[in-house]
């Protein structure tokens, strides 16, 4: 059975991903387009990430979608998934279908649909396509036509988000500071975009996995501790201020400090919040999902602003950032949204603005994070995911309906079940356990002060569940 989780709809290629499962998709999105704009002229956008037959499944919804005279602007090339969701702003299209399974192996691929905001489709989108996809038949939308050219458009992409990003990134500061930073591109699309653009302003990079490979050197395209390991020995050895990453439709960032070491999504998310509050002079909402750090309260609290909590799904951010709610959003899984940018995940934008501000503030990640947690503490964080059981999932749904008061000795003083089960301590620690939108597991997080509390809190909460 199809379905759209926390970002697209993603399922191994040959399995569930197939030719035929992905004409019965595109023609399910064509369907609910004609419901939503009737007697309108609708346009999409049409991208895919460097994975194996992602280019394919491309040209095919193109093909499938001209038939149903809808005018498609087919990428000339892999596009990371901003890049795409700028097009749909820009040109004033009806939405957009990107072809990639992001961070997920490379047996896996995956369709993203955006709206005619740029922004990913909420659940109350999804929902009425999967209820299409259900109503067309494979042999509906059998390979039996040719396309009709007349709706079909080959366009760049790279030129205009290029361009829109050089008006938002302090490049004179970053090269006047005289940094080399280093850039794992892991095979992925931000190749001649993250790269290009700091070369292009004459900052000294070195780069590494600049060129295609649907394999992704047999490893899943994430900027986790392991996949960066190239990455961190390039920093230290050429002598970087510190390394970029990003995964294979470049929304999500990963990032080496000059010593070599990964240094975590909530951190940076904390850090550029800071930055845009202390030296920008931000000031308007907070948002972060239920499993992201509460560093962002604390920071939030000491310059009295309010906090949004969302489920997991960047697309919830979004809806706050369009709704003009927030100046800033983030996710644990290195997802961040920024006043006056795009309402999608910018990896690119992302580690361009951390460069920044290392330029500005002139001092290592290393003495930035010291600082940091010597103004608002460290908070420390554990993950484990648990195979999902019927045992697990009974388990997990009565705890959401009936949560405990205490677990262990520790006092649970709030309760979140937008997403899963989130209880809160005192002192900003907390527990999650919340079923997976992409896995088959239950994703169990917890945060404390220190690691030993951190672990301490995993433990207990996988005891509540096993």
């Amino acid at each position: 059975m199809i379905r759209f989780g926390t970002s697209g709809w993603r399922a191994v290629m040959g399995d569930e991903f197939t030719f035929s499962n992905v004409r019965r998709v595109v023609q399910a999105i064509a369907n609910y387009l004609k419901q939503k704009f009737p007697g309108q002229d609708i346009s999409l956008v049409v991208g895919y990430d460097t994975r194996f037959l992602s280019e394919r499944f491309a040209r095919e919804a193109a093909s499938l979608l001209s038939r149903n005279k809808i005018q498609v602007y087919l990428t000339e090339r892999d596009c990371p998934s901003q890049a795409l969701a700028y097009q749909i702003i820009r040109g004033g299209h009806s939405g957009g279908i990107n072809f990639t399974a992001s961070f997920n192996p490379p047996k896996f691929n995956g369709l993203k649909f955006n709206v005619e905001t740029g922004a990913p489709a909420l659940p109350e989108v999804t929902d009425l396509i999967e209820k299409e996809v259900e109503r067309v038949r494979a042999k509906d939308v059998l390979p039996q036509y040719y396309p009709d050219r007349s709706y079909m458009h080959l366009i760049d992409l790279q030129t205009g988000y290029l361009d829109y990003l050089q008006k938002k990134i302090d490049f004179e500061t970053i090269k006047k500071s005289g940094i080399k930073i280093g850039i794992d591109l892991l095979y992925g699309t931000s190749r001649e975009y993250l790269d290009e653009i700091l070369e292009e302003n004459g900052i000294p990079v070195e780069v590494i996995h600049g060129y295609i490979d649907p394999y992704f050197g047999g490893i899943s395209p994430a900027c986790t501790e392991k996949n960066l390991a190239e990455l961190k020995k390039l920093v230290t050895g050429r002598g970087c201020a510190l390394g970029l990453s990003t995964d294979a439709d470049g929304d999500r960032f990963g990032l080496v400090n000059e010593q070599g070491k990964l240094v975590i999504a909530n951190y940076m998310l904390a850090l550029l919040l800071e930055y845009f509050l202390r030296v920008k002079g931000w000031r308007g909402g907070v948002a972060r999902s239920v499993t992201t750090t509460h560093l962002i309260d604390r920071i939030a609290r000491y310059y009295d602003l309010p906090v949004y909590r969302t489920p997991v799904g960047f697309k919830y951010l979004a809806d706050l950032f369009i709704k003009g709610k927030i100046i800033f959003g983030g996710e644990e899984s290195a997802c961040l949204a920024v006043k006056d940018h795009l309402p999608e995940k910018d990896g690119i934008f992302a580690g361009l603005l951390v460069a920044e501000m290392v330029a500005v503030y002139g001092e290592s990640l290393t003495e930035l994070l010291a600082q940091l947690f010597k103004k608002y503490g460290k908070m420390v964080g554990a993950q484990t995911n648990l195979a999902l059981s019927a045992g697990i999932s009974r388990r997990l749904s009565e705890l959401i309906k009936n949560p405990p008061q205490t677990v262990g000795k520790r006092r649970v003083i709030a309760v979140e079940t937008m997403d899963g089960l989130k209880l809160v301590f005192p002192g900003d620690s907390w527990l999650t356990l919340r079923f997976s939108g992409t896995e088959p597991v239950v994703r169990c997080y917890s945060e404390a002060e220190t690691k030993q509390e951190a672990q301490a809190l995993l433990t207990s909460g996988v005891r509540l569940l096993c």
